[in-house]
């Protein structure tokens, strides 16, 4: 009888409209992560070919730049559909709340086009500019894309942590849209995104170079490839589990519900225990490996402090407790190893070794590149689903927000076949690029 009646009350954009909400925003969010991280990496092979001479630090930034305007043009596709898709899939959510959003947006706006001014400045400017001020033309590039994405984070940390207006009987009042931009949850959120960016970056790019060097392509230009995304990435591995943590600490008094779903927390315990694995089935937790106290301490700072159990949330108000669970602890998972992964690297690099050398070194490597990616879509699952039924916590309900255009069904399908597409065609681009500079093409047409 619950389901049937969910059945009726639900919208009949509801469904439709998360999941495609769901495929926008997984498929998007990697190329936002060149975007933020890529150009950093491009600036410091190429200072590196300016300042000492290095033909070859110059030639793989002329590659990657190209790389990089590739991406840049899928990703504009991506982020058009998605900035249409907020009007047309969640109605409710615009509607009511539009004042309140609408500065984020049009400043991520103004960001993508000094984006994509500077990118083709970057482009263009290969033997065109004096070589200092061409290298400086990645200063704005880069800077665009943190800003943008700043913008886009601020906007779904608003979603977990809304500021900046009042509701007086039932009507938005008192919008003041700078409150989202500066909110202390914003700044958290996305540091957690920007680190996350350069391990996702960095580990698929040092992955590529890697496989490379597996196929015995173990040259200057396959080291070099390697090495710099490489470091950065393990600069993100080591402080994103601080960066989480400080932002984790917040849940406690800002989503509690969602904290509880993470912790698997069905009742409020003081202390509480760290939970890893496990399912709520029939509501008990089962096959779960239980470590006293570190639940507090992981989600709250301290031993001693309780972590509040689902059972203090009406049913209506709970999140779907397994996905968000299991969504966290891949994250959680695969951060950690690649932590641990990346800390044997270079202490086998200061015990005066080449780890390089070791096969198994460059296959799980490769290996790193698609792990990252999935640890970024589980914190994404974990942090969306968590918030769940809300859209705006405490203030508008997912079903709210959606409409009641059943024909969004197609819309999904037609999207799907956009971006599978696009998929396609960026790895047919990337991959006959690839072949054509191993045979020798250095000088190809700008994208």
């Amino acid at each position: 009888m619950v389901g049937a009646t969910v059945l009726v009350t639900d919208p009949a954009g509801l469904l439709p409209a998360r999941e495609q909400m769901a495929l926008s925003l997984g498929w998007h969010i990697v190329l936002a992560c060149f975007g933020v991280a890529f150009p950093a990496m491009i600036f410091v092979v190429h200072w590196r070919g300016v300042v000492r001479g290095d033909p070859v630090a110059l030639a793989l930034a002329r590659r990657w730049g190209k790389v990089a305007a590739v991406l840049f043009a899928i990703g504009a596709v991506s982020g058009t559909v998605l900035s249409f898709e907020m009007g047309l899939l969640w109605p409710g959510l615009m509607g009511r709340f539009g004042d309140v959003l609408g500065l984020p947006f049009a400043f991520e706006g103004l960001s993508f086009f000094v984006e994509a001014i500077f990118i083709g400045l970057y482009l263009y400017g290969w033997d065109r500019m004096p070589p200092r001020r061409h290298l400086l033309m990645l200063v704005p590039m880069a800077l665009a894309g943190v800003v943008g994405t700043y913008c886009v984070i601020s906007v779904n940390a608003w979603m977990n942590m809304p500021t900046g207006f009042r509701v007086v009987d039932g009507e938005v009042t008192d919008v003041d849209p700078w409150a989202v931009l500066l909110s202390s949850g914003a700044f958290l959120q996305f540091a957690h995104m920007w680190v996350a960016a350069y391990l996702v970056v960095g580990l698929c790019v040092a992955a590529v170079y890697a496989a490379g060097m597996l196929r015995g392509r173990r040259d200057a230009h396959h080291r070099l490839g390697f090495s710099v995304p490489f470091a950065f990435a393990t600069v993100a591995a080591l402080v994103q589990p601080v960066v989480g943590h400080l932002l984790g600490m917040r849940l406690g008094e800002t989503q509690p519900s969602k904290l509880a779903a993470f912790e698997l927390a069905t009742t409020t315990e003081q202390p509480a225990p760290l939970r890893l694995g496990g399912l709520l089935v029939d509501g008990e937790v089962r096959w779960s490996i239980d470590i006293p106290k570190w639940g507090s301490f992981i989600a709250r700072g301290s031993f001693d402090k309780p972590v509040q159990g689902l059972d203090t949330f009406a049913p209506a108000d709970r999140p779907p407790v397994n996905l968000t669970h299991l969504a966290f602890q891949t994250m959680i998972g695969i951060g950690t190893l690649l932590a641990v992964a990346v800390t044997v690297y270079w202490i086998a690099r200061w015990r005066g070794r080449d780890p390089l050398r070791s096969r198994w070194v460059l296959r799980s490597a490769v290996a790193s590149g698609p792990l990252a990616v999935v640890a970024l879509e589980a914190g994404w699952v974990a942090t969306e689903v968590g918030r769940q039924p809300w859209v705006v916590f405490g203030h508008m309900r997912t079903a709210e927000a959606a409409g009641s255009n059943s024909g969004l069904w197609l819309l999904l399908a037609v999207t799907a076949l956009v971006y599978a597409a696009m998929t396609y065609g960026a790895v047919v681009v990337l991959r006959s690029m690839a072949a054509r500079w191993r045979a020798g093409e250095e000088d190809l047409p700008s994208p």
